[in-house]
């Protein structure tokens, strides 16, 4: 299916959570989400309400409408060189929003075809698609989870409706607990560092990108 693709921002930084943290990545940020409008005004009522990012609109760094996968391919394949210079494989990260709104055979195609190694962030709500490389979930409240399986799950704690229960016998490599940002995150680290000690299924992961200051 031919389609133009929508995208918030691409730029290249370290992986600062979950499996990966502290790898060299592209991330390519995906304009929308099915849980969330993205408006402030709409936060409380959406089924996902502690989103810490900007998914609305094609204006942010490295973002634009791309009229075609090969377009978008080679644009996330020149961000990668700009700063990692043309060696080897290229890691993406498709987050968004939810990349898997947009992200179609078309573009896992076009981008294995620059020599990229595709992960993606997805709430789990849609199915993958086949040939990704890398999978994580990270389950939204009482969003139906669709995506069962997968390289890692990463959950935010703590969400009431999404206890860790729920999830640990789902078919993933590797369970990540990953404490919520806002007023109250000292809290919920405490906790999530708890729950791991006593459910050593579960590893505490930490958004070290906002310690390190980059994006």
């Amino acid at each position: 299916a031919i389609m133009s693709y929508s995208v918030k921002e691409v730029y290249c930084t370290l992986q600062g959570e979950g499996f990966h943290t502290g790898r060299t990545a592209v991330f390519v940020r995906f304009t929308g989400c099915n849980l969330w409008t993205g408006r402030e005004q709409d936060r409380n009522e959406a089924v996902c309400t502690f989103c810490d990012t900007d998914f609305v609109g094609t204006d942010g760094p490295g973002g634009g409408k791309f009229a075609t996968a090969e377009a978008l391919a080679k644009h996330v394949r020149h961000i990668w060189n700009e700063t990692a210079g043309d060696a080897g494989r290229a890691f993406v990260v498709c987050t968004g929003g939810e990349p898997l709104l947009q992200i179609d055979s078309s573009l896992i195609d076009a981008l294995h075809d620059k020599n990229c190694e595709i992960a993606v962030e997805t709430n789990g709500t849609i199915a993958a698609p086949v040939g990704l490389d890398w999978v994580c979930v990270s389950p939204k409240s009482d969003a139906p989870l669709v995506q069962k399986s997968g390289d890692e799950l990463k959950l935010v704690w703590y969400q009431i409706k999404a206890p860790p229960s729920r999830f640990e016998t789902l078919l993933f490599d590797h369970f990540y607990l990953q404490p919520m940002d806002g007023p109250s995150a000292q809290r919920f680290t405490k906790e999530a560092t708890e729950y791991c000690l006593k459910h050593p299924k579960w590893r505490l992961s930490l958004q070290t990108h906002k310690m390190l200051g980059i994006p």
